[in-house]
This record gives C-alpha cells, structure tokens and sequence, in this order.
C-alpha cells in the first residue's frame, strides 16, 4: 500500500508539475491584465447595448407624442424622414437624406442636365452659401458669386431650414421666378436678385485658343467631361495648328465638382505615371489609390490651372494631382477645400442617402479638408484698366536723338495724338469702350461665342497665358 501510495503521490505531483507549467502564463500578471481588459470592454459593450436600446425607446416615445398631441397631424413618413435626415445633416454639410425627388434629380445632374438655378450650394452658419454659380445659367447671369450667401429665399428666411428644403424652395417650373436675398462679403447692405428657373444644360468643357496658347475651361465633373475633355483638346491642336501649341491653360474657376471618376480621368489625361489620389476611410472597401496611366493629352506642355474660392472637391482633386507631380504650375486663389468623398447609397422606397465615407489624399499625403488648395503663384481676381499717364515720352521724340543704325524708319513714326498731354482722355475713352461692350455682370452683351479670345479681360487668365508663353521662350532660347 506504501508503495502505491508512493506511486499515485508520484502521478500526482508530475502531473501537478506539467499542470503548473501549462498554466503558469494564464496565472501571470499579463493574463489576468488582458482577462481584465476584456471583461471591462464586454461590459462597456453591454452598457453601450442598453444606452442604444434606451435611447431607441426615447424615440419612439417622441415619436409616438408628436403623432398623437403636436398641433396639425403629421405622417409617419414625413416623421421617419425628418428625423433620417437630420441624423445625417447633423454628422456633416454633406451627407443627408434623398426621397425619391432628390434622388432622381442628383441621378439627372450627374449626367449634365437638370432643372433649377445654376448653383453649388452648401450650408454655412445655418444659411445657404454659394460654393459657385454654373457658366451660362440664371445665377451666374445675374452675378451671384462664390461664397455668397443667400438668407431668404422669396421672403422666407433660410435659417432654421436644411440644405435640401432651402434647394427644394429654389427649385421649381421651368420659367417660373423665384426672389433672393443675398448678403455678400463687404456689402453693407442685402442685396434682392429675381431669378427665371430654366431648364440647365451644362457643357461641362469649353475651349478656345489664346493665340498659340490653349485654353481649356471644365465647369463641372458631369458623365461627359473626359469625353468633352479630349473632344476640345483636338479641335485646339487643329485650330492652332498640330505642333504649334506652346501650353494650355485648364481652367477650374468655380468648378463645385462632381464625378470622383472623372476627376481621375482627367488629371489621368496629363500625367504618365504616379498616383492621382488616394482615399481613406473607416471600413477596407473605402481605402483606395488612384494611379496614372502612360500617356499625356498634350505630350508634356507646359500647364497653368486656375483655381478660385469656388473650386471644390473634384476640381481640388486635379489641381492637388498636377501640383504635387508639378505637372502643372497652380495659379489664383486658395481653393474651397472640401476634401471628403460622399457615396450615394440607395435605400428602401426609391430613396437613398448621400453619406461621407471617405477623406482623400493628394499624391503627397495632403488632406485639403477644410484647408484647400494653396496655388503656386497667388494672382487675385482684379480688373484690367489703362493707366493714364501724363506723359508718353520716348527716345524718339527727343530733339538730336540718335538715329537707328538697323532700322533708319525708327526714329520717324509720329507721336500719338494723344502723347505729352497731361489731361490725356485716353484712359476714359478706353474704359467707354469697353464699359460699351459689356454688361453690368462684365460678360459680352452680344453673347458671343465662347471661342473668343478674353485675354486681356480676365487679368488671372492674361497672367497664366503671359508666364506659358515665358516659358516656351525661355525653351526656345536653351536650345
């Protein structure tokens, strides 16, 4: 019996020994620290669950009171809605509710025709701010700018509304009006506008040549832009001759944005290599690069790109893309920096909702959100006037100058009418002129095409085309 019990003492303590050994980590301090950490975070699950559940019941108690006691009745439908809506607007501007109306009209605006106004809105300081007016539309027509806002529209004030009811009261029957009041930067007083809904037809990319110089003008990012893209950029090549194209101006001046794809098409259209733009977000579907394709539109040109206050989200992403690969040198104005990408998701009932997903990236790892593109060059917007100078002297009218050894007719043009006069009307004629052919919103009063040259006009467009025609001189002569 010693023996046995000797025996079965033995088992026992060998196997307490391989027992001690297998367990002695969950005995540690890290163990019972991590078994800690666990039970802490399954209770705070647990206490979040029933927080959830709890203000769920708070819903429906709310919900159930407005139905049965608020003043006039109220659908469900609308209540669901509203309280849909406003959980979204309360997470950005940006994302919100779509009914079934909202949904059809964004689907229409994507592809280049819609109903309305002409604007990009957002909402700023609970009112309707003007990201930027669209080209050849009733706001724009009627000089709305970027960064206006609008405080009433037909005499309701827009505070206390969200962005798509305030969009919905600006919508309505082609050809019907519609008031509004707009308070600008530096105006001490509102201003009243009376607008014509029209049908809106965008081309989204407008084109003409600057002489030797291209110019290329993307309004918005619509289904067609690319195509219009590489449409104008052939009939440049053909109308200034194929060869002779020093640089291209593209100008993204209060361009509101669009299609994310068609961002990446175009900035792909002049770039060979490199990434174009990243995304970044909560969930692995959201993370994702952009890269170029081998292939430039304009084979290597020189570039200037516009950009305004009212250059946002699609255009910033361009713009970002061809700076950081300094493809291009970025010229104007801080941008909007709207640096979030929203997705469309459809819901139950033809409805869905616009919701921010993801953050994106330029090449170089910059968020723009909130920040914006800063260009290369700072040239603000300003008008384009003669100087009236009191004297026009020159060396050939200086008695007992020097003749021309190269060109003996130098010295014998006449002097302007005009020269050596100190009350020179020449500046007031000059300015007559051109006040005669234009209008109070400075565009052509007989609309002329687009594909007349505006140099000289727009002095932030004279400034890239001047510096694209430096460079190709300073080509020219290195060669």
């Amino acid at each position: 019996m010693l023996k046995k019990f000797a025996y079965s003492a033995s088992s026992v303590l060998v196997g307490s020994s391989i027992l001690f050994q297998t367990l002695s980590p969950l005995t540690s301090p890290a163990f019972a620290q991590q078994s800690k950490i666990l039970e802490q975070n399954a209770a705070a699950k647990k206490k979040e669950n029933n927080q959830t559940l709890q203000l769920l019941e708070l819903f429906g108690d709310v919900f159930d009171k407005v139905r049965d006691i608020y003043v006039e009745p109220v659908s469900d439908k609308q209540l669901i809605e509203s309280a849909i809506n406003g959980m979204l607007t309360s997470l950005d501007p940006h994302s919100g509710y779509l009914d079934k109306k909202a949904f059809d009209d964004i689907r229409v605006q994507t592809r280049g025709e819609f109903g309305g106004l002409g604007i990009e809105v957002t909402m700023d300081k609970g009112l309707v701010k003007v990201v930027s007016p669209i080209d050849d539309t009733p706001a724009y027509n009627a000089g709305i700018k970027a960064g206006d806002f609008i405080s009433h529209i037909d005499g309701q004030a827009v505070l206390g509304l969200t962005l798509n009811e305030a969009v919905e009261k600006m919508r309505g029957p082609v050809k019907t009006k519609v008031k509004l009041t707009i308070l600008r930067e530096n105006e001490s007083e509102p201003m009243e506008v009376i607008l014509q809904r029209e049908v809106i037809h965008i081309k989204s990319v407008k084109s003409h040549a600057e002489g030797d110089i291209g110019y290329v003008r993307i309004t918005s990012f619509s289904e067609q832009t690319f195509d219009g893209l590489k449409h104008d950029l052939d009939k440049l090549n053909k109308d200034i001759g194929q060869g002779k194209m020093k640089g291209l101006v593209l100008d993204l001046r209060n361009n509101p944005g669009g299609l994310l794809d068609q961002a990446i098409a175009v900035s792909d259209a002049f770039l060979d290599a490199g990434e174009i733009v990243s995304t970044r977000g909560r969930t692995k579907e959201s993370i994702k690069r952009f890269n170029a394709h081998k292939g430039d539109l304009i084979n290597g040109l020189p570039m200037v790109v516009l950009i305004n206050q009212g250059s946002a989200s699609a255009s910033e992403i361009v713009s970002g893309a061809l700076q950081d690969h300094k493809r291009a040198v970025v010229m104007g104005t801080k941008s909007f920096g709207k640096g979030s990408v929203q997705t469309v998701i459809p819901l139950t009932g033809d409805s869905a909702m616009r919701l921010t997903t993801s953050r994106y990236y330029t090449p170089s790892g910059r968020s723009i959100q909130a920040e914006g593109i800063k260009p290369d060059i700072a040239v603000e917007a300003a008008k384009i006037e003669p100087i009236d100078e009191k004297f026009f002297n020159s060396e050939a009218q200086l008695k007992g100058h020097l003749s021309n050894p190269t060109n003996p007719n130098a010295d014998k043009a006449k002097p302007s009418a005009h020269e050596n006069q100190p009350d020179s009307s020449l500046r007031k004629r000059v300015g007559d002129k051109l006040k005669e052919s234009l209008d109070k919103n400075g565009k052509d009063k007989d609309n002329k095409t687009p594909d007349e040259p505006v140099y000289g006009k727009d002095y932030q467009l004279s400034r890239a085309v001047d510096l694209l025609r430096g460079i190709a001189v300073y080509k020219t002569s290195n060669k």
